[in-house]
């Protein structure tokens, strides 16, 4: 269950200041099948002590379980339960600020008014002066209507504003680029295309996130078509580098020729369409893919790829790339000795890694694994 967890929470509790009371709490709480992570001293007194504990849960259930068997013990009284996640998301984790301090009256008048008048003047003289005097270079414009967000699926714009703040706030942390959210209401792909040519000039760059297959592609070709910004879709081509900076490692660890192995992709929704896609063009060969639905196939094949079933793929593929949306569809005994395996569905891949490696892959990864390695 640990393993799997997807929420920190952390029980703030109170106890008699007495040996192994401590040791009763971890225990209770192991028995649950739970991880804890760290324990904080908030107070220690003669008489009682107050502790923070992290224990990782996968959902409400567990942490009734855990707190069930943490309230068996009479020493200990839970004070509080705090949800870690929402208190750094509280009043949102990104904002706007200014680059230049505003102490004096001098300051304003050479910020704003008049002041801004004669930068205003040289960029309408040479537009190109913006990318010296304004925010626009260093601005990417992150755009979803909130149809398809990580595994939440169709949650809408507004539910989606958390994920593109953090998006954002990862930009600016990592990049120092600024990502600015735009939430759309409509779902459908012209007005979304329109909408966003009406406010590109705002930017250096846009990133499509979070919108659903297949809105996704036909917004991603025709803005790359005829717009004056890059723009990328971080659920095709943003997984899609990944996935293939990911099996050019995984091939060096293994000693084996990437342009050389037969690739089967599980899975044609927008990342797998978007993997096969980048790594026909990587090799030059075929990539086989498997899905459910005619569209996707014909968009596989248009792209250079091959239909396959998921057992033909398991059988012939030395390396496999499965982004079906649905964990444990992989069984061990389908798995070909020496293959590599990116089980990149979330938070239950297709085949446990360890599993898949005791059954005779060379290697074996998850979406996880590639998170944390980045």
């Amino acid at each position: 269950m640990a393993n799997n967890y997807q929420i920190v929470r952390t029980i703030r509790f109170k106890n008699a200041n007495e040996p192994g009371i401590l040791g009763k709490l971890t225990t209770a709480i192991g028995k649950t099948g739970t991880s804890i992570g760290e324990i904080k001293t908030v107070h220690m007194g003669n008489r009682y002590v107050v502790r923070d504990i992290d224990v990782f849960i996968s959902g409400k259930p567990h942490m009734a379980k855990v707190l069930g068997e943490v309230s068996k013990i009479k020493e200990i009284k839970i004070l509080e339960i705090r949800d870690a996640v929402l208190e750094m998301h509280q009043n949102g984790i990104i904002k706007m600020v200014s680059t230049r301090p505003i102490n004096s009256l001098d300051d304003f008048r050479k910020i704003y008014w008049p002041g801004v008048s004669e930068v205003c003047t040289l960029i309408g003289e040479n537009e190109n002066w913006k990318n010296a005097y304004t925010i626009i270079p260093n601005s990417v414009g992150l755009v979803t209507n909130g149809s398809a967000v990580l595994e939440f699926g169709d949650i809408g714009p507004v539910a989606a504003m958390p994920v593109l703040e953090g998006k954002a706030a990862l930009l600016q942390e990592v990049t120092g680029i600024n990502g600015i959210p735009l939430l759309m209401k409509s779902g459908d792909p012209d007005i979304i295309v329109q909408t966003i040519r009406e406010v590109e000039h705002t930017f250096s760059g846009i990133q499509l996130t979070g919108i659903s297959s297949p809105q996704c592609f036909n917004i991603l070709e025709k803005l790359k078509g005829d717009g004056k910004v890059p723009v990328m879709h971080d659920d095709q081509e943003g997984n899609a580098v990944v996935a293939l900076a990911a099996l050019i490692n995984a091939c060096k660890l293994v000693d084996r020729d990437l342009d050389k192995a037969n690739i089967g992709v599980i899975g044609l929704g927008t990342t797998g369409t978007a993997i096969g896609k980048l790594l026909i063009e990587y090799t030059g060969n075929p990539v086989m893919g498997y899905t459910r639905t005619k569209a996707s196939m014909e968009r596989h094949v248009s792209n250079g790829g091959a239909i396959a079933s998921i057992e033909q793929i398991m059988r012939m593929a030395d390396i496999v790339i499965a982004t079906t949306s649905k964990g444990n569809i992989i069984r061990p005994e389908m798995v070909k000795k020496g293959q590599i395996i990116l089980a990149l569905s979330q938070p239950v891949p297709e085949i446990d890694p360890d599993k898949a490696i005791e059954a005779g892959a060379s290697l074996a990864i998850n979406s996880r694994a590639i998170n944390n390695s980045l």
